[in-house]
């Protein structure tokens, strides 16, 4: 398998993963009574998974370099974690499918702005008129199946 369909591959289970996580914490959330605490338990059964991760690559070191980064970096913990609180939040009142496509039309959205920008330092990518298209039909699929 090439380098690039492995990559496809991962990114399409992670896709998968997401809708699940948010079902899994949605339900604790409300089995404890707490979407707050449902993510605190996610994020301290992320840190442990992501310690162990580390441990068995090698890759420990790493986190000593992390001090003399721009704090900007950061901010990716509090949107990880804006994400799940409102998942959590939201997604047992207003339906799961519902919420991860509005989730998906953000995330067109962004990614798109994201690409033409090469914000953060990412490669860069026009957005063509083709690219404008398909973000187009692909929000227009995410709208038409809010209906009803």
């Amino acid at each position: 398998m090439g380098e690039g369909l492995r990559d496809a591959a991962l990114m399409v289970a992670a896709g998968i993963g997401i809708p699940v996580l948010a079902a899994l914490n949605a339900a604790l959330g409300q089995r404890i009574g707490s979407a707050n605490a449902a993510a605190v338990v996610l994020f301290a059964v992320a840190l442990a998974a992501a310690l162990a991760v580390l441990a068995t690559t090698g890759e420990g070191r790493a986190l000593g370099r992390v001090a003399g980064q721009p704090p900007v970096l950061l901010l990716a913990g509090c949107l990880v974690a804006f994400y799940i609180l409102s998942i959590t939040h939201v997604a047992p009142r207003f339906g799961l499918a519902r919420a991860i496509q509005c989730v998906l039309l953000g995330q067109l959205v962004s990614a798109a702005l994201i690409d033409a920008t090469g914000f953060a330092g990412l490669a860069s990518r026009p957005v063509s008129g083709e690219r404008m298209l398909g973000l187009g039909l692909m929000a227009a699929g995410v709208l038409l199946s809010q209906r009803g």
